[in-house]
């Protein structure tokens, strides 16, 4: 007689998942005593600030879905998170988002100052593509298509499009064609690539990879709005970052334009495109579809 399978513990993956991908964080990032000490001492103040490590998870996840080794899908996990920490530490600057507070503690620049802070970022920036230089590339994705799709996800018709087009937003009654540009590429575009990339490390097929492109770009999307919802219905201390920044700013939002209540709706919409997308994998996309339930539907 068979033993039954045990269900798939999320909380347990993911707490191995952290420490796997920290320990190789601290060993990719120059050490804080290493000159000059204050820009690596800034770079790792934000990059072990306590994050809960999603798009490196997702990283890892797709790659097991897969059938790829974690130590091929490892750097491009913590490639990704150096890009998307940069991207956070960016954000939050005065002459952007203007935040004091980032993952339940002072921001970057609020504890290194405004240029130290930039430079913090754009040290994590090139950081992300020193470690994601280092895989050897696989029979069907070369080391020129990592590159290529981290350098894509995170350029300035992606990431820093969104940002764009989110600053020049403020203050604007935008349509929600025009919000859903915002969303598609500040943050569907890295959780996107993040997938992409777990399966790129895994030597995917095509269809795979079309498949994890789905699952990402509807995650991505479904992720931001509920982080409009969260932003007018939770606390500061529960967000571990300023709440209502968004009304504050008059930023264009799914609530502000369509209600709570559609904007849940659409999320809910979203959602289920999300977990269709993964049907193709047969039951091998645990720690994905585990992933996509803990991100959509989170409190905080």
């Amino acid at each position: 007689m068979s033993r039954p399978t045990r269900p798939f513990d999320l909380a347990i993956w993911l707490q191995a998942q952290t420490r796997t991908v920290d320990a190789a964080l601290d060993r990719f990032l120059p050490k804080a005593r290493t000159r000059p000490t204050t820009i690596h001492q800034a770079m790792r103040y934000s990059v072990f600030a306590g994050g809960k490590r999603m798009r490196p998870a997702l990283v890892m996840a797709a790659s097991e879905a897969c059938g790829g080794l974690a130590v091929d899908a490892l750097p491009l996990a913590c490639a990704v998170e150096c890009l998307h920490t940069y991207s956070l530490v960016h954000d939050d600057l005065p002459s952007m988002d203007n935040d004091d507070f980032r993952r339940g503690r002072p921001t970057n620049h609020k504890v290194f100052g405004d240029g130290m802070a930039v430079l913090a970022g754009d040290a994590l920036l090139t950081q992300s593509f020193e470690i994601a230089a280092q895989c050897q590339g696989w029979p069907r994705y070369s080391h020129q298509d990592v590159i290529l799709e981290l350098a894509r996800a995170g350029g300035s018709l992606q990431l820093i499009a969104g940002q764009v087009a989110d600053l020049e937003g403020e203050g604007k009654d935008l349509t929600l064609p025009q919000l859903r540009f915002i969303h598609e590429r500040k943050t569907s575009a890295l959780l996107c690539a993040s997938v992409r990339l777990g399966g790129m490390s895994a030597n995917c097929t095509p269809a795979q990879l079309r498949a994890l492109t789905t699952f990402g770009y509807h995650v991505g999307l479904a992720f931001q709005v509920i982080d409009d919802i969260l932003d007018v219905t939770q606390t500061t201390e529960k967000l571990g970052k300023t709440a209502g920044k968004d009304v504050t700013a008059k930023k264009a939002t799914y609530p502000r334009l369509v209600g709570l209540e559609k904007s849940r709706k659409i999320a809910t919409q979203l959602t289920r495109k999300a977990y269709a997308a993964l049907v193709p994998f047969r039951g091998r996309a645990q720690s994905l579809e585990a992933l996509a339930r803990f991100l959509l539907g989170r409190d905080h």
